[in-house]
């Protein structure tokens, strides 16, 4: 077949045209993939439940696999990684510890993190019932560092001092006794065990049968949290040592990272 050369021109120009194209093209939807990727944002670890601090004989045993300095800001955790910045909140006072992860360890699955008897004493965590919150927070945004911290809380105690020392004969004993009231309801809070949220009571309840009749125990119980969203629960429970052996039951047959709550 013969062509001329202007059929030439034009093929050739027709096929640089086409692959113009098909680049503009394929440079529009990279880019229609890639965005929405960058604007993702990813789900950062928290939970509720019970810290083990660390006691050299853990580790002598076995049941944690690392050591650690007692007397230093140290936390733990099976699943995050070292470096992580996290945050431990104690519900009963507010108190907060911001530290980084030191170091990734096993330990019992009944516990959701591991931390040093430094980090438990800046908590005043109740030693019989440890229950902490544990989040992973944004560097750029929300951590802040220990040094930080260390110098705004140097930089308010003088104030905080002047403030104790007019207002401490203004006391009066209603106050107190909202101080004691405050501490009673703190000693009668009860703990539940959560095990799953269900779109329909029907899984709920199914699910709660069987674990009955697995663990012979009678205390799980299903409740509505909204529309489509039933959650079956273990509990109540006085304290971490009642709790304890219904989690191990639980985990044995599989559930694991399950979260605490308070009532």
């Amino acid at each position: 077949m013969y062509f001329s050369q202007k059929d030439k021109n034009m093929i050739t120009l027709k096929k640089f045209s086409t692959l113009f194209f098909i680049l503009t093209l394929s440079a529009c939807a990279n880019y229609k993939v890639d965005k929405p990727k960058n604007e993702m944002e990813r789900k950062y670890y928290s939970s509720k439940g019970f810290a083990l601090v660390y006691e050299d004989s853990y580790f002598k045993e076995g049941v944690i696999g690392k050591k650690i300095q007692n007397d230093k800001i140290i936390v733990m955790h099976d699943t995050l990684k070292k470096n992580t910045p996290v945050k431990i909140i104690n519900p009963d006072n507010s108190k907060t510890v911001d530290a980084k992860i030191s170091k990734k360890t096993f330990y019992p699955k009944i516990f959701n993190v591991v931390i040093s008897k430094k980090v438990a004493d800046e908590l005043e965590l109740d030693v019989e019932n440890p229950y902490i919150e544990l989040l992973e927070v944004k560097v750029n945004k929300t951590f802040i560092a220990k040094e930080a911290k260390i110098f705004e809380e140097e930089r308010k105690v003088d104030k905080t001092v002047q403030t104790s020392e007019i207002e401490m004969d203004d006391l009066s004993n209603s106050t107190l006794k909202t101080d004691i009231q405050n501490k009673t309801a703190t000693k009668n809070e009860k703990f539940i065990l959560v095990i799953s949220d269900f779109y329909y009571i029907d899984s709920a309840n199914n699910l709660k049968k069987e674990l009955i009749k697995k663990t012979q125990m009678n205390n799980f119980s299903v409740i509505k949290i909204s529309n489509n969203k039933y959650r079956l629960s273990a509990g109540p429970f006085k304290n971490f040592k009642a709790l304890k052996s219904t989690y191990i039951s639980l985990n044995n047959l599989g559930f694991d990272d399950l979260n605490v709550y308070k009532e």
